[in-house]
């Protein structure tokens, strides 16, 4: 055996090694429940089962379950009667309950344990936006809110999917010029006025979007407010595209055909 296979074998034994060590002393536990499982940064059967993946067929625009396949591209009636501003929109899952646990704790509680595994599902759930994509952008924080936080949420989920992918993310080209009030109990018209004007392209990183093919990444999808507004910016300051990317989707418009 050659001196460099000897040194990786040892490299794997290695890590062998701390990895069983390190489960010793924080034993893997369910993302959610934290019920023991077997590896780390997943989530135990229960809790899987309670995830309502969104699958095909969807309406090519909202990206909303449709009821029967048609065997092509077909928009919701929610999609012709107002079409959004973005141009595609994908999700991981509804937001059920163990979608809201999943997130809450990423967000509020600082459990980044789940990340990997996020950032896998979205590669999946948005692999025909991921192919055409040219640039990620996360939906910003305000800065008081960003310092509380110490993370923002929507950029570790760009940055994952850029490492998974190789797509780059920039996460300085969009910037939230207010704070605005919490969307949590709003109407779909009061979230429209809460995040009007909130957000804009920072005039140093203008030129990144210029053309480009952008996915802008967020972790809930509701009314729609916000990534209507954030893809309202990002067009007018000239990007091609504009789709978005989400780890789940609270409101569903009707999803029928027309």
């Amino acid at each position: 055996m050659s001196i460099e296979a000897t040194k990786v074998e040892a490299a794997s034994v290695w890590r062998t090694v701390l990895r069983t060590a390190a489960d010793l002393v924080l034993p893997p536990v369910c993302v959610v429940c934290r019920a023991p499982i077997v590896s780390h940064g997943l989530l135990c059967g229960s809790c899987f089962a309670g995830i309502d993946f969104i699958a095909p067929p969807l309406c090519t625009r909202l990206g909303v379950p449709l009821p029967y396949d048609t065997g092509e591209p077909y928009l919701s009636a929610a999609a012709i009667a107002a079409p959004p501003v973005y141009d595609r929109a994908r999700a991981v899952a509804r937001y059920s309950q163990t979608m809201r646990d999943l997130i809450q704790s990423f967000k509020y509680r600082d459990r980044q344990d789940g990340l990997s595994l996020f950032t896998r599902w979205l590669v999946r759930a948005g692999s025909d936006l991921l192919a055409d994509a040219e640039l990620l952008v996360p939906v910003p924080l305000y800065r008081s809110r960003l310092w509380s936080r110490r993370f923002n949420q929507s950029a570790l989920l760009a940055r994952g999917i850029e490492n998974d992918t190789g797509v780059p993310a920039d996460c300085f080209v969009l910037r939230r010029t207010r704070r605005t009030a919490s969307q949590v109990g709003l109407s779909a018209a009061q979230r429209k006025r809460n995040v009007a004007g909130a957000f804009k392209v920072s005039a140093s990183r203008a030129h990144a979007i210029a053309g480009k093919s952008v996915v802008l990444v967020d972790d809930v999808i509701t009314t729609g407010a916000t990534i209507e507004a954030c893809a309202r910016v990002l067009k007018r300051a000239g990007a091609a595209r504009v789709d978005v990317l989400a780890l789940s989707r609270a409101v569903e418009p009707a999803a029928f055909v027309l």
